[in-house]
């Protein structure tokens, strides 16, 4: 239990602070309205930060469905957790989407264009193509998984304040993942808004065709399965390639 609140804990802190950074950009009178891509990437990468360093010690701050499963293609996390994690990943990223919207509600009301207020909750293509919105999902998120699981690799078997060992990210990965992530909004971001991320995905998309809305626009569940899929890909080919790369060092 304590693991699965960690991981609900952290992608709840994750999409309050990285989908709350978006709406500060997007949304109509707050002061940052317009600050641009940069605040969005630097954000996002900030959030990272703050969820994994304060959730690490509970469940080694997985916080994503695809860094689960990479962790268990890679050998390194029990495949029977894998699905709890999950479950408790998307509960946290619907939960940090309802509280952004909740904290944010005199803003949606007043903002009329409703790819605005969806940008908030969940992705979309820039150029839609769903070829080429699957690859960029893929490689985005291939290089976060390898690097997480690169950087986990000094240590794998730690152990938490409550004496029980865990496999993940200890608090000192924190930084370096953020940096990861932020790097990856600058760098590849800007085709698809770099889910990398299933549960961020999912679940506020989940919220947003949930809520009442005013001016709502489409919740295109059409597109929904590549930040799913994609990710997912991307981590199987990082775990593959982590398993090359140890067997050569």
């Amino acid at each position: 239990m304590q693991e699965l609140f960690g991981e609900f804990l952290g992608t709840f802190i994750l999409i309050l602070l990285g989908n709350g950074v978006v709406a500060n950009v997007n949304l109509e009178k707050t002061y940052s309205k317009g600050a641009g891509w940069i605040v969005i990437t630097a954000g996002w990468g900030m959030a990272v930060f703050v969820a994994v360093f304060a959730t690490a010690d509970l469940s080694g701050a997985h916080l994503n469905p695809a860094v689960t499963i990479g962790l268990a293609a890679a050998g390194l996390f029990q495949w029977a957790k894998v699905i709890p994690f999950i479950l408790a990943q998307v509960a946290g990223a619907m939960m940090g989407a309802l509280t952004v919207f909740l904290f944010f509600k005199n803003h949606f009301d007043i903002t009329t264009a409703p790819g605005a207020k969806k940008a908030c909750f969940c992705t979309g293509p820039a150029i839609r193509n769903f070829r080429s919105n699957f690859f960029s999902e893929m490689v985005g998120t291939f290089v976060l998984v390898f690097a997480v699981l690169m950087i986990t690799l000094p240590q794998l078997e730690y152990h938490s304040f409550s004496g029980s060992s865990k496999v993940g990210l200890g608090s000192l990965g924190a930084l370096p993942v953020a940096l990861v992530v932020f790097s990856i909004g600058m760098s590849l971001g800007g085709t698809t808004g770099y889910a990398i991320n299933p549960a961020r995905d999912f679940g506020p998309r989940l919220v947003h065709w949930l809520l009442p809305l005013k001016s709502k626009d489409n919740t295109d569940w059409a597109y929904s399965w590549i930040p799913i899929v994609g990710p997912v890909t991307g981590a199987v080919i990082a775990a593959l390639l982590y398993k090359v790369v140890v067997n050569l060092v």
